[in-house]
């Protein structure tokens, strides 16, 4: 048996040789997978990409409930999670009777270092080491881009990406400054006055959590007349192995 630490400095004492592993975070599932790892045994319902591969593996459950049976019957060996993306009752629960690795993604950086992680983790570090070369490569080949950028993802309320998020630090990365980082909160509930006061040159509204869509732009139009409206796949903000196909959207798209 090996010890590690998690992200958040918890030790997790690790069974010896290939891993048995259930991932309940969709963009770790997908990065697993894009890795060629063959340890994945459990995913959560949401963890639907890569689609060629996801279908012959057994899902147990979502990513704030579990089917403690589900994960039972498949003799997991290492159950990893995400800080955000899964609850703290989980983690509890799970660490009784697994191996439980937290995972922590509040900016680009950490998005780098989770894909290291996974590649040690599951034994494709060579895999995960030519993936995050690949990613930085296309990064760094992307224009720079400028202005103040507001990224929604909720409405009713209207609700914006804030501080130490993944999502901001991957706005910055491109070079966007997103002013709703000075308000409260890593998701800061907003108003149209909010969004005025911040004088945008963008505003993102994404396709998920909430379906921004074309019939939703008459909410700010008359309010940000010179601020740029922008749909967005909410999908290419993910961290992990998405960031590369992001790269080229972003290239594409913005």
């Amino acid at each position: 048996m090996a010890t590690i630490q998690d992200h958040l400095g918890r030790n997790v004492l690790l069974h010896p040789g290939p891993q048995r592993i259930i991932s309940l975070c969709p963009a770790i599932t997908e990065t697993l997978l894009e890795l060629k790892a063959d340890a994945v045994v459990g995913r959560t319902k949401y963890c639907i990409f890569p689609e060629a591969c996801v279908a012959s593996i057994p899902t147990v459950g979502g990513t704030k409930t579990i089917d403690e049976a589900a994960i039972a019957a498949l003799k997991p060996t290492l159950i990893i999670v995400e800080k955000e993306e899964n609850t703290k009752e989980i983690v509890e629960t799970l660490e009784q009777h697994y191996a439980v690795f937290v995972c922590e993604v509040e900016n680009v950086a950490d998005a780098y270092r989770l894909i290291d992680t996974l590649g040690t983790l599951a034994h494709v570090e060579q895999a995960a080491q030519t993936l995050i070369s690949d990613i930085r490569q296309a990064f760094s080949a992307l224009p720079t881009f400028s202005g103040n950028a507001a990224y929604m993802m909720w409405r009713k309320p209207y609700m914006a990406v804030g501080k130490t998020t993944y999502i901001t630090s991957l706005l910055e990365t491109l070079g966007f400054t997103n002013p709703m980082t000075s308000l409260e909160g890593r998701y800061p509930a907003v108003t149209i006055d909010d969004l005025r006061r911040a004088q945008l040159d963008y505003v993102l509204l994404s396709s998920e959590p909430f379906p921004f869509a074309e019939k939703h732009r008459a909410e700010f139009e008359p309010y940000l007349p010179h601020t740029k409206l922008v749909f967005v796949d909410g999908e290419m903000f993910w961290y992990g192995a998405r960031m590369l196909k992001a790269a080229h959207y972003f290239k594409q798209f913005l």
